[in-house]
């Protein structure tokens, strides 16, 4: 079973592989990402023009139900391309997209980072913990912690592959990948107990100076909690090559 299955153009059915940590009526922000990506690039598609800003406003908890989502051009160029994106459920509008795309070009590299490490053998820690068998996403992915790990608070290193697909019967492409696994990190680098609090991000911001390769992707992630009620949770991103960006969220902290 896909994480969604189409219904029509722009109208998804989801199923429990979508299913937060939260709350199993609602879903991890991961696969919505990963969907407003999958629709993103069905809209005016252009060769020579890559997806290299993402940001995600998160409005509710987007709940396991059939979801619709609209997008438009925001601004057309021969450079560059402005899109965005709402998703819906039920006449109610839960998140909201915006996207650059920007041109390909030749131009010298910097100098980045290599993957961090060699992608870990499977561990039974993540198996028994609330990662590996607790909600519907944690359960849609292999995990391998090369650094912290699930039960541990604080920074963690964390690789990442999606064993079932996105979309029932479509390509499942890097991008969408690293969209769908980018919204972890504020899970994977919890700096507070998940059964004294909540911590959930409002938001998320993907950066890239390259296009990600391959199925597995890699995140070095850390968060910050401040004393009045939010916190903030950054993550290098890497694919199986090397670095590619950077991911951001803003998380609404409570008690439980």
């Amino acid at each position: 079973m896909a994480m969604y299955t189409r219904l029509a153009e722009g109208r998804y059915r989801a199923s429990e592989h979508t299913q937060g940590p939260w709350d199993p009526r609602a879903q991890h922000m991961g696969p919505v990402t990963a969907l407003i990506v999958h629709e993103l690039d069905r809209t005016a598609p252009r060769p020579g023009l890559e997806l290299s800003k993402l940001v995600v406003d998160v409005f509710a908890p987007v709940p396991v139900a059939e979801l619709e989502i609209t997008t438009d051009v925001t601004r057309d160029g021969k450079r560059v391309q402005c899109l965005s994106a709402s998703v819906s459920s039920g006449g109610r509008e839960y998140a909201r997209a915006s996207a650059w795309r920007i041109r390909t070009a030749d131009t010298p590299a910097s100098p980045v980072a290599g993957p961090p490490g060699p992608i870990p053998p499977p561990s039974e820690e993540i198996a028994r913990s609330w990662l590996g068998s607790g909600f519907g996403y944690g359960r849609a992915l292999d995990w391998r912690f090369a650094a912290g790990g699930p039960a541990r608070p604080g920074p963690a290193t964390v690789w990442g592959r999606f064993t079932v697909p996105l979309v029932e019967g479509e390509e499942f492409t890097p991008m969408e990948r690293l969209a769908a696994f980018a919204d972890s990190g504020n899970g994977v680098s919890a700096a507070l107990g998940f059964d004294t609090h909540v911590f959930v991000n409002v938001d998320l911001t993907i950066s890239l100076f390259r296009a990600p390769e391959g199925e597995w992707t890699c995140m070095n992630a850390a968060t910050v909690v401040g004393p009045s009620g939010r916190g903030l949770t950054r993550s290098t991103l890497y694919d199986g090559t090397g670095e590619v960006g950077t991911a951001i969220q803003t998380l609404f902290v409570a008690p439980r």
